[in-house]
């Protein structure tokens, strides 16, 4: 894969902050960390109690399933059924980093995690809070920005929404790495598609599959 791997920066969390974010994650709370990109709200994607709360707590509509942090690239078996040549050569370039993959999901993930167009999306994140707590964890987690839906991404964890702040069991203390979301590009074995513009410009994907 592409640049350095996430578990070779310097640790941001100590052993025993990251211990309790993964006891909050396994009983089903949910913990702000920043990820390589904006602040995240992370979750047990195999906790579907929890997922309804979240997307309560979002308002996010039942079309827009939540994105899936990797604690490693072989963790994408997990969670899909395959990875077109399009997504291996863009995984190769931009992960770990913030490019998110569309991928066709295993069958019977929870509904939460799952597009109308039966793909999940995945990425396998570049050093953060984040991603230290989810190679912890040891298998994927949700990761949606930690703001209701329509509202301005916070700068840090000081400028949460209250109810966020009210809903997460666990915050880590920290600011956003930057203001724009992932990009999060779909793949099917005839080609691709650019979702959503983000951290990695258009020209940049284009480039990596000439």
């Amino acid at each position: 894969m592409g640049g350095s791997a996430a578990g070779s920066a310097e640790p941001r969390l100590e052993a025993e902050a990251l211990e309790r974010a993964v006891a909050v994650l396994r009983r089903g709370g949910l913990v702000v960390a920043a990820t390589e990109t904006l602040l995240g709200l992370l979750a047990d994607p195999f906790r579907p109690d929890t997922l309804r709360r979240l997307a309560a707590l979002k308002a996010r509509p039942p079309d827009q399933p939540f994105p899936l942090l990797l604690p490693d690239p072989p963790a994408v078996a997990r969670v899909a059924r395959a990875m077109p040549d399009v997504a291996l050569r863009l995984a190769a370039r931009f992960w770990p980093g913030p490019l998110t993959l569309l991928l066709p999901a295993l069958p019977g993930l929870p509904a939460e995690l799952v597009g109308p167009d039966g793909l999940v999306a995945v990425r396998f994140p570049g050093p953060a809070p984040a991603t230290e707590i989810c190679v912890r964890f040891g298998g994927p987690l949700v990761a949606t920005s930690a703001n209701p839906r329509g509202a301005l991404p916070p700068e840090s964890t000081e400028g949460l929404d209250p109810a966020v702040a009210a809903a997460a069991e666990l915050i880590v203390p920290g600011r956003a790495a930057g203001t724009v979301g992932s990009t999060i590009v779909a793949c099917r074995p005839n080609g691709y598609r650019i979702v959503r513009a983000g951290a990695v410009d258009e020209a940049a994907i284009r480039g990596a599959l000439a």
